[in-house]
């Protein structure tokens, strides 16, 4: 195999990576970047370890990229990485201090340093010792650049997103196969995370499923539950494949639905269809979260409605994940942003016990629905 071959995308689009950042880096007179957190070193450089022990990209304004990382990991980087040029430490050294020392070593000790201030890794000890160890060092902010940068998926990202959904749809067959009255709630968990593995998925993480009283807990934790008739089951299943994610909930009753059930549901279905297709390029957020948020109200479903109706979906490091959700454009009423091709999102709403999810990608022509599961209440 060659060496580009093992690489979750081209060095061009890599490179092209880099050049975004770079422009942005030149914008704000930045002289070297430091890069730490994880979804943006897999983004720039193909791959990160866990957030065990810190760890980081140097990115100067011009020249190689250099990572520093402890040596333990050093076969997964050239396993992974297009990078080459590193600076390994041993356990027994303080991670800051190879950063700082790196630093210093390639003649960046009085540059200005850009520093992810919004980084799940760059903890206020991480960043008052880089200030110690730098005092010639001027820290400039670069909060939200590569947040930014990474909102329009390329063509590669979304493949890789489109395979997640088609396991996903798959996934939630089966588990809602799996499931019936007087089995555990544990029987979706085991057919969805089989599933997943089978057909490629990064790892056997399902995401929440919860039932009966429980089913209205979206964020709930797997329990033991029996199945009776009349009982709810929620399922938001979350595969993602070389960490992109894609997202889908369905709902399934044990026993025939109620009226109420039943009629919840079509509504549901069909305020979010038409939230869906309002996802044009052009639009903005808040009208497009107005569709379902206001009509979920106003036909009584629910009493307040304080959640998002959609989120960003993309690369969360499924194996080491700082956050599993990114709200770095979310669908609440006083959104202002613009939707644009390329944009892909989690859109989900839900009442009464029950919820639907989609993973919908914008295009230049409107909304694609990439997860493609029959959208309607399950009945086992």
């Amino acid at each position: 195999m060659s060496d580009d071959a093992r690489l979750v995308f081209s060095r061009a689009e890599y490179e092209g990576r880099l050049r975004a950042v770079r422009q942005e880096m030149a914008a704000r007179r930045i002289d070297v970047l430091l890069v730490d957190e994880t979804e943006h070193l897999a983004y720039l450089a193909g791959w990160h370890a866990s957030g065990s022990r810190y760890h980081g990209c140097l990115l100067p304004s011009d020249g190689d990229p250099v990572m520093v990382f402890r040596r333990l990991d050093e076969p997964a980087f050239l396993e992974r990485s297009w990078l080459r040029d590193r600076v390994c430490f041993p356990d027994t050294e303080d991670p800051v201090e190879a950063v700082v020392r790196t630093i210093t070593a390639r003649g960046w000790a009085a540059a200005r340093l850009g520093v992810e201030t919004d980084s799940h890794y760059l903890t206020v000890q991480t960043y008052e010792a880089l200030r110690r160890g730098l005092p010639r060092a001027t820290l400039v902010d670069f909060a939200m650049v590569l947040r930014e940068l990474r909102l329009r998926k390329s063509p590669r990202e979304i493949e890789y997103l489109r395979q997640a959904a088609g396991i996903a749809d798959c996934a939630m067959r089966n588990a809602v196969a799996a499931v019936g009255e007087s089995l555990s709630e544990r029987e979706a968990a085991i057919a969805a995370s089989q599933t997943f593995l089978r057909l490629g998925a990064d790892t056997a993480r399902t995401g929440p499923i919860t039932a009966g009283r429980r089913s209205g807990t979206l964020h709930g934790l797997l329990g033991d539950h029996r199945l009776s008739r009349g009982d709810l089951l929620h399922m938001e299943l979350v595969p993602s494949v070389n960490g992109y994610s894609a997202r889908l909930m369905r709902p399934t009753v044990i026993g025939p639905p109620s009226t109420e059930q039943a009629d919840t549901a079509a509504r549901l279905v069909e305020i979010q269809d038409d939230q869906i297709a309002a996802m044009k390029p052009g639009a903005v957020a808040r009208d497009v979260d107005r569709v379902c948020r206001a009509r979920v109200l106003g036909a009584s479903l629910r009493e307040t409605y304080d959640n998002f109706t959609g989120y960003t979906l993309g690369y969360y490091g499924a194996t080491h994940p700082p956050r599993t959700s990114d709200f770095t454009r979310a669908f609440v009423p006083t959104a202002e942003w613009v939707l644009e091709p390329g944009m892909v999102f989690h859109m989900y709403t839900g009442a009464r016990g029950m919820a639907f999810s989609e993973t919908v990608l914008v295009t230049e022509g409107g909304a694609e629905r990439l997860t493609r599961l029959e959208r309607r209440l399950f009945a086992r």
